[in-house]
């Protein structure tokens, strides 16, 4: 029993410890995935928890680049939440293969929401074209509590390679590997709803198919087994005879 206690002992504290290291990465406000490739679109989510015990999170300030700003951002609506996108003269104007960016999107807020203690919410944008004369992109972000307090996620990465008491949630790129990041923004905003019209033609038409499969089989089953039923019936009449 002693060495039972013991083992017991040892493995709580080891847990707590644990926990206790694990809590303060798992608070930071975050951007998943963490990773894109140069020159492409890609969809990302600002991962955002409640970090305090006696106030919700109700608004969510994210800051967008300007040194390397993006042409088209798009947010997804957030149930209970009312987002503003604003856009903003650029300090100089950015060349793009579309031509001289003069204006981008510099900040979104999300506001009017909750997250409650215990819980976190994700807020997703689409975005594009990646740059490709960087290897990161970062998004400086504020969380106000509904007690007016502010907390500020933009330290940079420090030199020594530890983590920042509030890092701001980087985007990491990476070289394109083929050329599915290197599409047409104007193709990007069209070309995917026309797939997705094209392929959910075959799906129904598989669909179709396999109802009517279905039902043949169940008529054909149907059929023979009231085939059976008299089958049955004409022999014992044939026994009681």
């Amino acid at each position: 029993m002693s060495f039972v206690r013991r083992a017991a002992t040892v493995l709580a504290a080891t847990t707590a410890v644990t926990v206790c290291l694990a809590v303060p990465a798992l608070a930071h406000v975050t951007i998943t995935p963490g990773s894109a490739e140069q020159g492409g679109f890609t969809k990302v989510a600002f991962r955002v928890p409640n970090e305090r015990d006696d106030a919700a999170t109700t608004k969510v300030e994210v800051a967008f680049p300007v040194d390397h700003p993006l042409a088209f951002v798009s947010v997804k609506p957030v149930p209970g939440w009312t987002v503003k996108v604003t856009e903003g003269k650029l300090p100089k104007p950015v060349k793009t293969e579309y031509g001289d960016l003069t204006e981008a999107v510099t900040k979104v807020v999300w506001s009017g929401g909750k997250i409650n203690p215990g819980e976190f919410q994700e807020f997703e944008v689409s975005m594009g074209k990646l740059p490709s004369d960087t290897d990161a992109l970062t998004f400086p972000t504020k969380q106000t509590y509904s007690g007016g307090e502010v907390v500020d996620w933009a330290d940079p990465a420090k030199a020594d390679g530890s983590e920042p008491e509030h890092p701001a949630p980087v985007l990491k790129l990476a070289p394109a590997t083929g050329e599915g990041g290197h599409h047409d923004a104007s193709a990007s905003a069209t070309a995917s709803p026309m797939v997705s019209q094209v392929a959910a033609k075959p799906v129904a038409a598989a669909s179709s198919s396999s109802d009517g499969t279905a039902r043949l089989l169940g008529g054909a089953g149907l059929v023979v087994g009231v085939i059976g039923v008299v089958i049955g019936v004409l022999g014992l009449r044939r026994r009681s005879a």
